[in-house]
C-alpha cells in the first residue's frame, strides 16, 4: 500500500543535474517494504530531494490497531526529538539574530535559579563542583556539553504541568564539568525552551508558530494539534486500560509538561518538514521569506564542539556522532547535518549534493517493539548512492577530519574547557598494538586465503578505531563469510539476554549469529560448515565472570569439533596482567560465568587464556594467537594509547573495570550495583540500607587505595528501578594499592552483619563467587586476612599453571 509522487519541488531550480538513480530508489522501496513486512514498523513516509528533484512516497499503514488506516503523504507524525531542531534550537537562533540571546552567555543570565542547583549524587566526573553551574552556557545546552544528566527522573504517578517541569529541570544536578563531554540530554532543551519564554514573553509553541511556521506556510506543524487534524495523525502506543495515544505527545516528560516542551512535542507532516529543511539548505531563506541570515545557518550547521569531545554537534543539529547513523555509509561524514526522533523520525541533509532525506514513521505503534535503526542506515546509504556517492564502510567511533572547528564559523573557539585527561597515573601513553593491528600490519598473512567467521563486537577495532569487521571484509586475501556476536550483541548495546538475536550487518550484509541466543552458546556445525577458521577479537576486562572469555572457550570447542582453525587476535588486559587474586573456582558448575578453574582476577590476556583452555580442558583445537606488541604486564589501559570503547553497557571506563571484580560478585543478590545510574559498579545500595552506617563501617576497614562515601541514588533500570536507595560510593585513590577483592569481601561481610534477614547472600552469593567455603567464612564474619589464608594453596597452584601459558613480560 503506497502513494508516490515524482517531480520537482516548487521554487527549486538546477534541472541540468543527473537524475537520481532509479535502481537505488527501487532498493529503498524494497527495504521499507521489508521492514514493514517484518512487523518492525507499521508504515512510513519518505521524501528525498536533490537539486530540485523530489522522490516522495507513503508506505504501509499509519494505524494497525484497533483498526487499519492507510499511510498517506499528508499523515501528521509525532516528531519526538526532531522538536529540538524544528522548534527549540531555531527559536534560540531567531532570538540570537535579534540580539536578545547570546550563545556564549551563561545560562544563569537568563535563568538565575539555575545556580541554585548542585551536582548529582553520583557524578560521572569526580572534579565537578556546584560552581561549575556558573560556567554552563547556552552553547553548552545547544551542543549537549552542559554536564547535565540525560533526563529528569519520572515516576509512574507524576503529573507536573509546565511550571513543575521547568522547576525540576532547573534544579537537576550536574554530573560532569561543562564543556568536557558530549552527553545527549533532554534537560538541555527544556531549559532552552524556558530561555525562549523568559526572553520573548512567549511560550515555545507560540514563538515557533509566529516566527518560524506561519512565515513559511507550514500549516501542519506545531504543538498540541487541534482535534480536527486527529484523523490524519499517526498514532503511537496503544496502552492497555488507557487506549490509543493519538495527537498526544508520546515522550513521557513532554506529556507531563502538558504537551509543550523543548525536547519533544512537535507534530508535523513530511511536506512541512521538507519546507523547513529546504529553508536551511537554502541558507535561511525560501520563496522570498527570510528566517535566518546565511551566517546563522552556517553556525548552526557546522560543528561547534572541540575535536576532543568525541562528537561533532552544531547548534541543535547533529554533524557526526553516535546518533547520526541515519546518514548511512555513502553521504560524507562531517559535512552534512541531521537529527533523529524516538518515535521513528529522522532527517539528513547533505549540502554538497544539495540533497536531503526525510524518513518518518511511528515505529512504536501499536506497541514499543518496533525497530527502525537499520532501515535508517539502509535508506541513508542508498539515498547517497542514488545521488552519486559511493558507499564507504564505517569506522566506529572515529570522527571525520572535517569535524574540527578550524576554518569554520564558531563561538569562543579559544576559551572552551578542554576535555578531561585520561584516567590513571598520568604516565605517557605507549605505542601498543593489539592483535588486530599486528594482523593488519602484516597484511593479514596469518589468515590469507581462509574463509573466516569472525567472533567480535564493538570493541573489535584497530588502533585507529576501524572495526575488525571492515578490515577483514575489505582485505583482498581474506574471505569474511559470517559474524558471531557475544553477550550484549555485535555492537555491545544490548543489556539483556532476550534482546540478543540473529541479525544482518548493515555495512557488509553478512549474517550475524548470536552466540548468546544459542542454547549451547557455541557456533553450530551448520554455521561453520563453509568456514575454514574462526577468528576471535573481543576486549576482555580481566575478570573470571566477565563472559567474553567463556564465549571464546566454547567457540574453541566448536572449532575443534568441526576441525576448524581458531585464531585469537589478542588484546591487552585493561586492568593489568600482574595481579592474581580471589578464590580459584571450585565445586560443581562448568558454566558461562565460571568456565574454567581460575581465580576472579586471573591477570591474563584472552590469548593467554586460550592457550590455557586448549591444553587444560583438552580442547586441542588448531589454535593460533596473534600477540599484542609493546605491552607490558604492569601496564593499565590508559597507558597504552589505545582507544577505549565500552566493552559492555555498564563498563564505561577503566574505573568500572577496576572495581568490577570486587563489586560484581554481588550482582545476583538483592543489592543494586548501580545499574541504571550514571556510575554502575562505582556504587552499591538498596532501599533498606542506612548509607551513613554502611559507609562508616567500611571506612573503619581502612582498605588501601579506595575512599568510601555515603550516597543515595535512584536507579532508572534493573533492580530497584525507580526506588530511592541508600548506599556507598567508591573512589579509587591509589590504583596500585587498591585490591577490589578486599573491597568486595568487606562489603559483603558488613552487609550480612547489618542485614542478615534481608540481604540474601546465603542463597545468591555463590553464583559468581564460586567458592562455597569463602561464602561460609563471609557469613561467619571472618576477617579478610583469615579468608585469604584459605586461598593461598589454590592461588599458588594456579600461578604455577599460569606461568606455562604467559606470552608477555
Amino acid at each position: 500500500m503506497l502513494a508516490m509522487v515524482w517531480g520537482f519541488a516548487s521554487g527549486a531550480a538546477s534541472f541540468g543535474h543527473a537524475a537520481m538513480r532509479q535502481d537505488k530508489l527501487a532498493e529503498i522501496d524494497q527495504a521499507i517494504h521489508a521492514t514493514i513486512d517484518a512487523g518492525e514498523i507499521p508504515g512510513a513516509c519518505l521524501w528525498i530531494e536533490s537539486r530540485g528533484q523530489v522522490y516522495k512516497k507513503a508506505y504501509g499503514l499509519r494505524m494497525v490497531e484497533p483498526q487499519k488506516e492507510k499511510m498517506t503523504l499528508d499523515t501528521i507524525f509525532d516528531m519526538a526529538s526532531l522538536t529540538k531542531v524544528l522548534a527549540t534550537a531555531p527559536s534560540i537562533l531567531h532570538l540570537f539574530e535579534r540580539g536578545k540571546v547570546h550563545i556564549d552567555a551563561p545560562v544563569s543570565r537568563y535563568l538565575p535559579e539555575f545556580l541554585d542547583g548542585g551536582i548529582v549524587d553520583e557524578p560521572r566526573d569526580d572534579k565537578v563542583t556546584p560552581e561549575d553551574r556558573e560556567r554552563v552556557t547556552v552553547l553548552h545546552l545547544l551542543t549537549h556539553q552542559s554536564g547535565l544528566p540525560p533526563s529528569i527522573f519520572l515516576s509512574k504517578k507524576d503529573f507536573w504541568g509546565q511550571e513543575e517541569g521547568v522547576k525540576r529541570a532547573l534544579a537537576i544536578g550536574l554530573s560532569e564539568r561543562p564543556g568536557t563531554h558530549f552527553r545527549y540530554s533532554d534537560v538541555n532543551y527544556i531549559l532552552l525552551a524556558e530561555i525562549v519564554r523568559r526572553v520573548s514573553g512567549q511560550r515555545i509553541d507560540s514563538y515557533a508558530q509566529d516566527n518560524l511556521y506561519a512565515p513559511l506556510g507550514m500549516r501542519d506543524t506545531g504543538y498540541l494539534p487541534p482535534v480536527f487534524l486527529e484523523s490524519r495523525i499517526a498514532p503511537t502506543t496503544l496502552i492497555k486500560d488507557y487506549g490509543l495515544i493519538r495527537g498526544q505527545v508520546h515522550d513521557p516528560t513532554a506529556r507531563r509538561m502538558q504537551g509543550v516542551a523543548g525536547n519533544a512535542g512537535i507534530f508535523s507532516s513530511i511536506s512541512d518538514v521538507a519546507t523547513f529543511v529546504r529553508m536551511f539548505l537554502k541558507k535561511g531563506s525560501l520563496d522570498g521569506v527570510t528566517i535566518f541570515s546565511p551566517e546563522t545557518v552556517e553556525l548552526a550547521t557546522h560543528s561547534q564542539t572541540p575535536q576532543a569531545i568525541g562528537a561533532a554537534r552544531g547548534l541543535g543539529w547533529d554533524i557526526d556522532s553516535a546518533y547520526s547513523y541515519q546518514r548511512g555509509y555513502a553521504f560524507p561524514a562531517g559535512t552534512g547535518y541531521g537529527h533523529t526522533g524516538w518515535t521513528g523520525t529522522s532527517i539528513w541533509v547533505d549540502p554538497k549534493s544539495e540533497t536531503f532525506v526525510i524518513l518518518l514513521s511511528n515505529r512504536n505503534h501499536p506497541n514499543e517493539s518496533g525497530r527502525i535503526k537499520q532501515l535508517r542506515i539502509k535508506v541513508g546509504t542508498l539515498a547517497g548512492e542514488a545521488v552519486g556517492y559511493k558507499t564507504i564502510p564505517p569506522r566506529p567511533g572515529k570522527r571525520s577530519e572535517n569535524n574540527t572547528t578550524e576554518g569554520r564559523p564558531t563561538f569562543r573557539p579559544d576559551t572552551r574547557t578542554a576535555a578531561a585527561p585520561p584516567e590513571g597515573s598520568g604516565a605517557p601513553a605507549a605505542v601498543v598494538l593489539n592483535g588486530v593491528d599486528v594482523l593488519e600490519r602484516d597484511h593479514f598473512s596469518e589468515i590469507a586465503g581462509l574463509r573466516i567467521g569472525l567472533i567480535t563486537n564493538q570493541t573489535g577495532v584497530n588502533r585507529q578505531r576501524r572495526s575488525t569487521i571492515d578490515l577483514l571484509a575489505g582485505a583482498s586475501n581474506v574471505k569474511l563469510l559470517a559474524l558471531f556476536s557475544p553477550e550484549h550483541g555485535i555492537r555491545g548495546t544490548v543489556e539483556y539476554e532476550n534482546s540478543v538475536s540473529d541479525d544482518r550487518d548493515a555495512a557488509t550484509g553478512l549474517p550475524v549469529y548470536s552466540l548468546y541466543k544459542s542454547s549451547s552458546r557455541k557456533p553450530s556445525q551448520a554455521q561453520m560448515s563453509s568456514l575454514d577458521a574462526l577468528v576471535f577479537d573481543i576486549q576482555d576486562i580481566g575478570c573470571r565472570y566477565y563472559t567474553y572469555i567463556s564465549t571464546m572457550g566454547l567457540a574453541m570447542e566448536a572449532a575443534a569439533e568441526a576441525g576448524k582453525k581458531f585464531i585469537v587476535l589478542d588484546r591487552v588486559n585493561p586492568i593489568g596482567g600482574v595481579l592474581v587474586d580471589g578464590p580459584v573456582r571450585s565445586g560443581d558448575g562448568n558454566n558461562f560465568v565460571a568456565f574454567h578453574n581460575i581465580p576472579i582476577l586471573h591477570g591474563m590476556t584472552a590469548g593467554e587464556l586460550a592457550r590455557m583452555f586448549n591444553q587444560e580442558r583438552h580442547i586441542h583445537c588448531g589454535l593460533t594467537v596473534i600477540p599484542v606488541k609493546g605491552w607490558r604486564r604492569s601496564m593499565r589501559f590508559d597507558e597504552t594509547g589505545l582507544p577505549w570503547i565500552n566493552p559492555s553497557p555498564n563498563i564505561r571506563g577503566l574505573t568500572e573495570a577496576t572495581l568490577y571484580p570486587g563489586i560484581g560478585f554481588l550482582e545476583f543478590t538483592n543489592i543494586s550495583v548501580g545499574r541504571g545510574t550514571a556510575t554502575p559498579f562505582e556504587q552499591v545500595g538498596a532501599p533498606w540500607i542506612n548509607e551513613g552506617r554502611l559507609a562508616g563501617a567500611l571506612q573503619n576497614e581502612s582498605l588501601p587505595g579506595v575512599s568510601v562515601i555515603p550516597t543515595r541514588f535512584t536507579p532508572k533500570a534493573s533492580i530497584y528501578e525507580g526506588e530511592d536507595c541508600g548506599g556507598v560510593r567508591f573512589i579509587i585513590t591509589d590504583r596500585n594499592e587498591f585490591r577490589p577483592i578486599n573491597l568486595g569481601l568487606a562489603l559483603t561481610r558488613i552487609l550480612y552483619q547489618y542485614y542478615p534477614k534481608t540481604f540474601n547472600v546465603k542463597e545468591r552469593g555463590n553464583i559468581l563467587l564460586r567458592d562455597a567455603e569463602t561464602l561460609k567464612k563471609i557469613i561467619k564474619g571472618k576477617s579478610n586476612q583469615e579468608i585469604r589464608g584459605a586461598w593461598k594453596k589454590g592461588l599458588d597452584k594456579f600461578r604455577a599453571r599460569r606461568a606455562k601459558f604467559l606470552i608477555y613480560q
